[in-house]
């Protein structure tokens, strides 16, 4: 997100959120009272118009910004699903090549299964295990790679190794587009405009009770709590790897358990290790 706000746990901002509404309100409410006396009924309505205005434009960033987190939550869940997709596609059609390099490249997609979901658990603000993270799948990649220049070189057919490479191309297409939308985020500008909109709101509303003399503290105080949850929930989808809102990574669990099942049974006996019964063990949206 941002270098001043990521660092913040999504409770944190909006408690402090809270506190400084009640603050301004605090602060407009006194300056009503003072202004209370002398003011007239044009004033007043004045006041109560300004403050609808701004309530009404808070309503709108609240939306705009709801909004877009969610189409970036959104497109980090569907690069999820793509990727597991393209992983169980290459692992597929590893089928078409040929003894050890068969072998070796269904064992580097089974450890990137496990690498990516160790990865998905990887915090942005954990720089040193992203680090770590990132040189491991550049590491496999390049292993991946490695294979099917081997296999291309037994075997220079379109329908056998060339269908592979071109799985394997797509698999780390989806890695690059899948960290991409990982890095997209609600711009700080926005989030930053929003709060001083929902303070200022906050200190105009106060003044417009000071003004008539009265302020209804229940009122008040539950508005204010109902749009600090909703930037609570902004804030933590715009956050997919902590908080309580996390992109689901149920599809590459998936895809690692149906490996786990498919080398068990190879190793029983069970399946022919170059046979297509392999897409019966993995999920039906993975089977080509």
């Amino acid at each position: 997100m941002s270098p001043i706000l990521y660092g913040f746990s999504s409770a944190a901002i909006a408690f402090v959120l809270f506190a400084l509404i009640l603050i301004a309100n605090e602060a407009g409410y006194r300056g009503g009272r003072r202004q209370g006396s002398g003011s007239d009924e044009g004033a007043r309505a004045q006041t109560n118009s300004i403050q609808a205005a701004m309530l009404g434009l808070l309503a709108l960033l609240l939306g705009f910004t709801f909004t877009m987190a969610l189409q970036r939550f959104d497109s980090r869940s569907q690069a999820v699903i793509e990727e597991a997709n393209a992983i169980g596609t290459a692992y597929l059609r590893s089928d078409l090549l040929s003894g050890q390099a068969r072998r070796d490249a269904r064992a580097l997609l089974a450890e990137y299964v496990e690498l990516r979901l160790r990865a998905g658990e990887v915090d942005l603000t954990q720089t040193e295990a992203r680090r770590e993270a990132k040189a491991g799948v550049n590491a496999l990649h390049e292993r991946l790679w490695s294979v099917a220049l081997e296999a291309s070189a037994l075997d220079a057919r379109p329908a056998t190794t060339g269908l592979f490479i071109q799985s394997l191309n797509e698999l780390i297409d989806s890695h690059g587009r899948r960290d991409a939308a990982l890095k997209k985020h609600v711009p700080e500008v926005v989030l930053l405009l929003l709060f001083a909109v929902f303070v200022i709101s906050g200190a105009v509303l106060g003044y417009a009770g000071g003004l008539a003399g009265a302020r209804p503290i229940v009122a008040t105080v539950s508005m204010a709590l109902l749009i600090v949850l909703v930037i609570f929930i902004i804030i933590d989808l715009d956050r997919p790897r902590r908080g309580i809102i996390r992109v689901n990574q149920d599809s590459m669990h998936d895809l690692g358990a149906a490996f786990s099942d498919h080398d068990a049974a190879v190793l029983d006996g069970a399946a022919d290790p170059a046979g297509p019964r392999i897409a019966a063990g993995l999920p039906a949206t993975l089977d080509r």
